[in-house]
Parts: structure tokens; C-alpha cells; sequence
């Protein structure tokens, strides 16, 4: 993996800088208690990625749990977190330090970037991990993990075993190469795929003693520098492709401006490649001597990343929306974060049952990606606050699809949904009627029923703030058409269970008096149905709804 070492470094830059507001309001202890617990998930991430070659958590989710670190760090004045490789380095030295890479944060940090150099070039930022690779005499010497940049672990068996590592050279010379080992992928679009995980796939083939030949045919690898080469990258490229070193020639273009580079990191991202990138590298054609390069960030090269996949996200609340049928739906109120350019600020999270197993707090971290490239989804808890506050969790048995008829305490989302529903496409068809009419009306007090609107005049509605003459005749007028509405029209809005092919009277008094048996005679209505259409229009608050609707004259009702 191209370099998790220094990544925080930059990262801490972009913190300094950070507003107060953005800081936790958090006493020292609690602080020095949550800092703890992400220190301990991270260290627990490193230790198995360096050691294992195990990738417990996405690169993503990773970089912004990081990030993530270095902003409350320095929020409550503790300085840098710990070098996140300080355990991965290992026995064998290398004679050409390993660089990290500055991520860029945006297109501005590009343009700024590129405006101080001249002869740049990009090439894509290949997911798999780093490697050096030395040759004696033309043949294959020593293959060196990449470490902690200064010392890594001999892969030299494993490398030997792998057809795209050439064991001669065309030329007998003593060459040091630093690339990337990925794993191979057809025809693989970035956009949509993903990175599927191949990064940790080779490192833990890597940390294996031995490699079978099939797995070792899985393993590319990507030649991105020769630190003791050609002066200038173009001729570093076309020397490397005649020692027989798999070249990257057409994976390394020149750019001039801003738009170069986003034209090819598009263009990357979007189109199929034979491996999994996460962004691309913008270098310098010329760099110095390759005894002065250190493990840390060089001047003469960059990444700019694609943009995340999961973002991580802080939980600010937990909403429980309950449904029109009683169907309760836990919504994260999330701190607002960006995701392929979508501001998102909540996310359901599907079901009680599912809340119930993740339990998801105020203060977690959660991962959210998007669903179809638009809807926002929740993937997983990623840390817990160490304070588990206690939350107002609606029980389940108190909500079906006949609880909730009138707005008591409890039962206002049920209501509003019902409300929503029968005004919506699949009910009444109100013109100018949505959610927020309704919000606005049982804030002001004027619904204690699921029909009050049905008698409400234009005296009352000039009460309410924010409604004028124009819009409280029109929704006077929206209301009024109601009455026109067919039967059929209001059993649906009330919330009839559905009725399949059954054939509906043209009667309220017709289809009350049919018992659980009748239903189920009807067409494609089978035992569970015909039991739920017997208790819809034998329940005391839907038989006082229709009482309603027949003394406000509508069709269908009048006749008992």
C-alpha cells in the first residue's frame, strides 16, 4: 500500500488550521478517553495490515479515521498521534529509502502543486503494495517490503515465484527499482467497482511463506520509479521497458495545468483498467540524487486521490420515523460530510431490528457509502463513543397498521405518515397538500383527527402563520375536490390492507359486513390478508372515521 507512514503528516497541516467550531465539546477526560479508543482501533488496523497483511477496515474509511485523530489531537492540544508504521518495519535495510506521498485535498491543491514545477507528469495511483526490487548483474537479487521505508521483510522467495517480477534482465546491469505488486483485474472500472478489496488481497499472499503458481500468476506489478535511473522520467520509462521491466509508458502522460490532470484521473477512474487505483500520482520528471531521498513526503511528487467511496461520519442524533403500517425506521442525523459530491447529513438505517444489533449511539462513527451512486447508505459502526447515552426507542408492539388514528403523545410520526399517505398519488391526489402542509397544521393545533381538515374554513387557516389569503384558499380548494374522490380512492387513502383481485362493492356497509372467511374467498387474498382486511373495518377508531365520512356526504359512505 502506497503510504500510510507519512499520510498523517499533511493531514496534520489541514488540522492546524481547522475552526473551533469543528472541535468536540468535550470535558479533558472524555477527550483523552475517546482519543484513546480511536488510537486503540487504529493501532489495531496497522498491527494487522503490517504484520498480518490483513486489511480490516477500507483505505477510506482508514485515511479519515486518521484524519480524524489528528483533528481531535490537536483539538485538545496532544500533538501527533504515534508514526503508524513504528511496527512495521523489519529486518532487511533498504539501499533507497522509501518516499511517502502529500495528498492533495482538492483541485485548488493541485493547481497550487503544479504551479511551482515544471515537466510534470501523472500516472494512476496503482492499489497493491510497495515493493523494491534489486538486481545483480541483471538477475533478480532481493525483493524488500516496502516496511517503514527505512527496513522492510525479505520477500525475495515469494518474488521469485511471480511470472510479472522478471527473474534476468535484458541487460546484466545491478538495477534498484520501487513499484507496486497489485492484483490482476480485467477490465476493471474504478467508478463502479471499487477497489474489491485487492490491495489486502496481495498483501496477505505476500505475508504467506509460500505462494501456489496460480496465486503468484494473480500478482501484477507496476514499475513507478528508479531512483538511480535516467535523469528525466521519459527516458527512465523507455530504459525500463528495454531491461524488460513491465513498463508503464501508456500509464504515465504529461501535464502542463490543472485540467490535464483532471482529465486523466477522470479518465482513469472511469475507464477499464488491469488493476484497482485509488487516485493518481503527479511527479516531477527530474528528482534529486536518490541517496538524499528519506522516508517522508518528497517536494517532487503527489497523490490526489479519487474521491472516497465510504466517508466516515459522526452520529448528532437518532430519529425513529414510524411508518404509515407501524413500521419503525431508525434515521442517523449525521455531522454533515461529502461523498462524490453529495452533501449527506442522515441515513437510515433500515429497521429496529437492525439498530437494535449495530446499537448505534450520538457520538459513533459510522461508514456510509452510496446506494446506485444517489441514496445514502449506513455500512457499518466504525468506532463507538466511550459514552453510551440512553435514547427515547419506541417499543414495537405498540405500532401496526391500526395504532396511531390521532396525534398523541407517541404517535405523531405514525399520524403524519398517515396524513402524507392519504393526501399523496396513492390516496386523494391533493393538489398543494404534502408533509409539510400537514406539519404545519398539527404544530398549530388544528388536527386532533385524521379528517379535521374536512371541516376546516378560511377563518382558520388565515390564523396560521405563514399560509396568506392566496395559499389558504388554494388549499381550501384542494381540500373541497377531496369530496369528489371516488370510493375506491378513500378506502386506499384510509389505509385499506390491499386487496389483490378481490372485487370491491360500492359500499362501506357492504364490505364492513364481510367476515375473515369472505375475504379470503376472494381472489389472491389468502389466510394473513383476509385477517388483516376483517380487523381494518371492524376497528372502533377506522368505523368512527367512516361515521365521519358519511355525515360529510361522501360517495360510498352515505349508505349504511
Amino acid at each position: 500500500m502506497l503510504l500510510r507512514l507519512y499520510f498523517f503528516i499533511s493531514l496534520a497541516l489541514i488540522c492546524l488550521t481547522s475552526h473551533a467550531a469543528d472541535c468536540p465539546d468535550w470535558s479533558p477526560t472524555r477527550a483523552q478517553d475517546e482519543i484513546t479508543a480511536l488510537q486503540k482501533q487504529i493501532d489495531l488496523w496497522d498491527d494487522n495490515y503490517h504484520r498480518s497483511g490483513r486489511s480490516l477496515v477500507a483505505d477510506d474509511l482508514y485515511d479519515q479515521s486518521r484524519a480524524q485523530l489528528i483533528q481531535w489531537r490537536e483539538c485538545f492540544g496532544l500533538g501527533l498521534s504515534p508514526e503508524p508504521l513504528r511496527t512495521a518495519g523489519g529486518k532487511i535495510a533498504h539501499p533507497v529509502a522509501h518516499t511517502g506521498l502529500e495528498k492533495l485535498r482538492d483541485g485548488r491543491a493541485v493547481e497550487t502543486w503544479l504551479r511551482d514545477r515544471e515537466d510534470t507528469w501523472v500516472q494512476p495511483k496503482v492499489d497493491g503494495v510497495a515493493v523494491t526490487l534489486i538486481y545483480r548483474q541483471g538477475v533478480l537479487h532481493q525483493a524488500i517490503s516496502r516496511g517503514d521505508g527505512v527496513s522492510g521483510q525479505d520477500w525475495t522467495p515469494s518474488a521469485r515465484l511471480i511470472p510479472a517480477i522478471p527473474r534476468q534482465l535484458k541487460e546484466p546491469l545491478d538495477v534498484l527499482v520501487q513499484g507496486e505488486l497489485y492484483w490482476r483485474l480485467t477490465g476493471h472500472v474504478q467508478t463502479s467497482a471499487g477497489s474489491l478489496n485487492a490491495r489486502a488481497t496481495v498483501a496477505g499472499l505476500m505475508a504467506r511463506k509460500a505462494l501456489d503458481p496460480e496465486q503468484a500468476a494473480g500478482i501484477g506489478l507496476f514499475v513507478w520509479d528508479w531512483p538511480q535511473g535516467p535523469a528525466e522520467l521519459p527516458d527512465r520509462l523507455t530504459a525500463l521497458d528495454k531491461l524488460g521491466l513491465p513498463g508503464s509508458v501508456p500509464y504515465s502522460q504529461a501535464i502542463k495545468t490543472l485540467a490535464d490532470a483532471e482529465r486523466w484521473r477522470d479518465h482513469w477512474y472511469r475507464t477499464p483498467l488491469p488493476f484497482a487505483s485509488d487516485g493518481v500520482v503527479l511527479r516531477q520528471s527530474r528528482r534529486p540524487p536518490a541517496e538524499r531521498w528519506q522516508a517522508k513526503t518528497p517536494y517532487w511528487a503527489a497523490a490526489w486521490k479519487y474521491p472516497f467511496a465510504q466517508a466516515l461520519a459522526q452520529v448528532r442524533n437518532v430519529d425513529f420515523k414510524i411508518g404509515r403500517t407501524g413500521r419503525i425506521t431508525p434515521v442517523l442525523e449525521l455531522k454533515p460530510v461529502t461523498l462524490d459530491d453529495r452533501l449527506i447529513q442522515r441515513v437510515s438505517v433500515s429497521s429496529l431490528q437492525r439498530w437494535e444489533q449495530l446499537d448505534i449511539r450520538p457520538g459513533d462513527q459510522v461508514s456510509i457509502s452510496l446506494a446506485g451512486l444517489t441514496i445514502p447508505r449506513l455500512d457499518d459502526v466504525i468506532l463507538r463513543t466511550t459514552e453510551r447515552p440512553e435514547l427515547n426507542v419506541p417499543v414495537a408492539a405498540d405500532f401496526h397498521p391500526l395504532s396511531c388514528w390521532q396525534p398523541t403523545p407517541g404517535c405523531e410520526s405514525q399520524f403524519l405518515a398517515r396524513l402524507t399517505w392519504l393526501s399523496g398519488k396513492q390516496g386523494l391526489a391533493l393538489p398543494y397538500v404534502g408533509a409539510g402542509t400537514w406539519e404545519k397544521l398539527l404544530e398549530t393545533g388544528h388536527l386532533k383527527g385524521l379528517l379535521d381538515w374536512l371541516t376546516l374554513d378560511a377563518q382558520e387557516l388565515a390564523t396560521i402563520n405563514g399560509f396568506g389569503e392566496r395559499n389558504s384558499a388554494r388549499l381550501l380548494n384542494s381540500f373541497d375536490s377531496a369530496r369528489q374522490r371516488p370510493f375506491a380512492r378513500w378506502l386506499k387513502a384510509l389505509g385499506l390492507p390491499p386487496t389483490g383481485q378481490a372485487k370491491l362493492a360500492d359500499s362501506w356497509q357492504e364490505l364492513a359486513q364481510r367476515s375473515t372467511e369472505q375475504w379470503q374467498a376472494e381472489a389472491g387474498i389468502g389466510p394473513g390478508r383476509a385477517a388483516q382486511l376483517s380487523a381494518f373495518f371492524r376497528d372502533p377508531q377506522v368505523l368512527a372515521l367512516s361515521e365521519s365520512l358519511r355525515v360529510a356526504g361522501i360517495d360510498g359512505f352515505d349508505s349504511r
